[in-house]
């Protein structure tokens, strides 16, 4: 659907003929079909990401197929009870009134999603905001033309066409705001939630965004090295680095930092062999200008691991860095690529200051430290999410709302909030008429405010 497309359709919708909300039992029927219809299509999804990034059949079912089955699955099962409306508290202001809060869904949302994960970030969102009873606007992104073909053949095969709107992959991000919707809801860069919040203003429309930020990695003194390193290297290079909850770069104790980075090239190597890239089953960049940048930021420092790379492949292997400036984009930009930076820090006092520096992460990650350090980064330290003693587990529990806080974004969703997100909580009052005092309205007696000011202790 290109920009004119979108016009139309988002001008029926607006004169009333596309109002009508598909039913509870509807969508939950289609959610089923939906799981049923993409985990026949494996396959062809695995052939999809690898025609795009390169990526592991293994990687594509852990971080996309697996989660958004089970995402789907459990709205399909739980939507009637998670959309009945909920009872509220008794309120002597409003006696006998009954109230409830309602579930209604916001109506025209935009779901703009991102080429790190092309089919969890844009049907999580997109099929979430359905089941809340929307109709769904879908901007995917053209840098994984096969994934999306294969996002498109799956949902012609179930929705109805003015259900779920795709736009042409083409479409600029910019026309596709230019329209007006009641939510959009972006998974992207720092310039494109800008682009979206822009946007959202001119209408006051609500909105979230999903954005990244310079996950930091603290290893403590009295961290399971081993353990850590293991887990780092899973975390850092799942993807080729490509993950916006990667850890983005190591603040480590100068007493165990040595020992960490052998443990580090130690498991990359037994991860990725000695040449990751001779294999060719180490994960690409989406195309040549992020393969071009990624090449420029690795040449930010000392090389203490890796660093070889294959412009045709456009990949480049799992890569470990120190001794890097203070200025350099490898510390002042989100790295988001295979390029682990490795800073030291002396004491806690000085790994907190450093901390302070840095803007609100979507992840904290911290392996060990002391019950003072642990205590300070989970109550001084705005974050997203903290983790201790692993990383990016936090993403794969649908019962953990995911989102940032800052400049790494705001607004969560997974499992229930979804939901939540893609929906207003409407306040029902149901008033009586059988009781009527005449002391609620003026004239005011005083026997009247010293009966309230006595039953609610204003004395």
């Amino acid at each position: 659907m290109d920009g004119e497309a979108l016009r139309r359709a988002l001008a029926d919708y607006e004169a009333g003929r596309k109002r009508e909300i598909v039913s509870v039992p509807v969508r939950r029927a289609k959610l089923r079909e939906f799981a049923r219809v993409l985990a026949r299509s494996k396959a062809e999804l695995y052939a999809a990401l690898t025609a795009d990034l390169n990526r592991a059949p293994t990687e594509t079912l852990l971080a996309e197929l697996l989660p958004l089955l089970e995402i789907v699955r459990f709205l399909a099962r739980k939507l009637p009870r998670l959309l009945k409306p909920r009872r509220l508290p008794w309120s002597w202001a409003t006696f006998p009134a009954r109230s409830e809060l309602v579930r209604e869904p916001f109506g025209r949302v935009l779901v703009v999603s991102t080429w790190n994960y092309p089919l969890l970030l844009a049907l999580e969102p997109a099929l979430g905001a359905y089941a809340a009873g929307n109709r769904v606007i879908l901007k995917l992104s053209p840098r994984a033309p096969h994934t999306n073909g294969f996002i498109r053949r799956m949902l012609e095969q179930t929705f109805a066409a003015d259900e779920i709107l795709l736009l042409d992959d083409e479409l600029p991000l910019a026309e596709a705001l230019a329209f007006r919707y009641d939510y959009i809801f972006l998974t992207g860069s720092r310039e494109s939630g800008r682009a979206a919040l822009k946007a959202a203003a001119a209408y006051c429309t609500p909105a979230t965004v999903e954005l990244g930020g310079k996950n930091p990695c603290v290893v403590a003194e009295n961290a399971d090295l081993p353990t850590a390193a293991r887990r780092i290297v899973w975390g850092k290079f799942f993807n080729a680095g490509q993950s916006c909850a990667a850890p983005d770069h190591l603040l480590v104790h100068r007493d165990v930092r040595d020992d960490l980075v052998n443990l580090i090239r130690e498991n990359i190597r037994r991860m990725y062999g000695d040449h990751p890239l001779d294999g060719g089953a180490f994960p690409a960049m989406p195309d040549t200008a992020a393969y071009d940048r990624v090449c420029a930021l690795s040449a930010g420092g000392r090389l203490l691991h890796g660093g070889d790379r294959d412009p045709e492949k456009r990949a480049v292997e799992p890569t470990v860095i120190d001794r890097i400036a203070a200025d350099s984009p490898l510390l002042t930009e989100e790295v988001f690529a295979p390029l682990l930076p490795v800073l030291e820090y002396a004491s806690e006092t000085e790994l907190l200051l450093k901390l302070q520096t840095q803007e609100k992460p979507l992840a904290l990650y911290c392996f060990g430290g002391s019950a003072a350090l642990r205590r300070a980064l989970t109550e001084q330290f705005s974050a997203g999410a903290v983790v201790f003693n692993d990383v990016m587990v936090h993403f794969s529990n649908m019962h953990i709302p995911f989102g940032g806080v800052g400049a790494s974004g705001f607004g969560a969703y997974h499992g229930e909030r979804t939901l939540t997100t893609f929906t207003h909580e409407k306040p029902v009052v149901r008033q009586g008429t059988w009781l009527d005092l005449p002391l609620r309205y003026p004239p005011y007696r005083r026997m009247f405010r010293k009966l309230v000011e006595f039953f609610c202790h204003v004395r």
